[in-house]
């Protein structure tokens, strides 16, 4: 079976391997879609911090239940699924609280066990999810960035009452706005980037902001009748950001962090404490498929123009190139897994 794996930094390999038997309490799931993420890409480059090498990478897949191991009874051969990547232990003090994200022995599909760019992916019954055989294993394969945008908005109590903004209009940002629409929130997002505007502004973003044109400061302010956003989301993980969100937020505002660098940043305790924010990060998500899913079936979310490109899974290599070299002509590049 085709499989795509980081053997080091720096070495995408595209090979045949046989094809792998569920243990006991694992299915297999016949991929059919994989999306690249960033996270991917930041394995290939040596930049994730959690990432065990060697390993098959992909934490967004969706397929066709293939084979059951031993004990499995929730799933049958042929149903539709799609891959929950967080794998908890379900006892320890995240897990009891319901933030199995953050189990303190966590290990996530495609990072710290190998993951979904394979023609057979092996994972465990629980992190199998149904999907409806009418709701099509393209869009279901969106799901897992989906969940990841409601985990930060979940993190930041977001209701049709706040205001958003979003730094950063790739797909960190795109799906988050798409997540804080549904729930009736108004959303601002600022990017550099021109042609990433247009697409926020299709995706519903009721003002748009290049910051590298404008201040964004200068834009929120009277946008808002001189109060900030109540909710900052910061996608795009650049250190000084973080100091801007602090002094845009409004009084009681709620900044969520989703990207992340190594870098340190200045914050200011008097803004923080002035106006009583609270910072939170967001990994991951918690457990949120299930729900993002019934949303995607119901058509309270249509993110299929979230797909930019699709490419055959021996083509990956190009794929790769694509997402590094020509950012700003993708939004989610997938894997076709025949």
């Amino acid at each position: 079976m085709v499989t795509i794996s980081v053997r080091e930094p720096y070495k995408l390999e595209i090979d045949d391997r046989p094809v792998p038997q569920p243990g006991p309490g694992e299915v297999a799931i016949r991929v059919r879609r994989a999306g690249i993420c960033g996270s991917d890409m930041h394995i290939l480059h040596g930049s994730n911090p959690f990432a065990v090498y060697p390993r098959v990478i992909g934490h967004e897949f969706a397929g066709v239940i293939e084979a059951l191991g031993e004990g499995v009874s929730s799933l049958a051969i042929g149903e539709h699924v799609v891959a929950d990547p967080v794998i908890s232990c379900g006892t320890c003090y995240p897990c009891r609280i319901g933030r199995s994200n953050v189990c303190a022995n966590l290990q996530v599909i495609g990072v710290h066990r190998d993951g979904g760019f394979r023609a057979v992916a092996i994972v465990p019954e629980a992190n199998a999810v149904k999907v409806s055989s009418t709701l099509g294993l393209d869009v279901a394969a969106l799901a897992e960035p989906l969940a990841v945008a409601a985990n930060v908005l979940w993190r930041t109590e977001c209701t049709n009452e706040d205001v958003v903004l979003i730094y950063g209009a790739g797909t960190v940002g795109i799906t988050v706005l798409q997540m804080a629409k549904m729930k009736g929130a108004r959303c601002i997002i600022a990017d550099i980037d021109a042609d990433r505007l247009v697409r926020a502004r299709e995706f519903g973003a009721d003002v748009v902001i290049n910051s590298r044109e404008q201040s964004v400061a200068e834009v929120v302010a009277p946008e808002l009748g001189g109060l900030g956003p109540s909710i900052v989301i910061d996608g795009a993980g650049i250190p000084s950001l973080l100091e801007e969100a602090c002094r845009v937020a409004a009084p009681a505002g709620r900044i969520g962090l989703l990207g992340f660098s190594p870098g340190p940043c200045n914050i200011s305790q008097q803004e923080i404490v002035r106006k009583e924010l609270t910072l939170v990060g967001s990994r991951l998500n918690r457990r949120f498929i299930p729900e993002v899913i019934g949303w995607l079936e119901a058509g309270l979310l249509r993110p299929e123009a979230m797909i930019t490109q699709t490419f055959d899974a021996r083509d990956a290599r190009a794929a790769f190139d694509l997402v590094e070299k020509h950012p700003e002509q993708t939004l989610k590049v997938q894997l076709v897994f025949s």
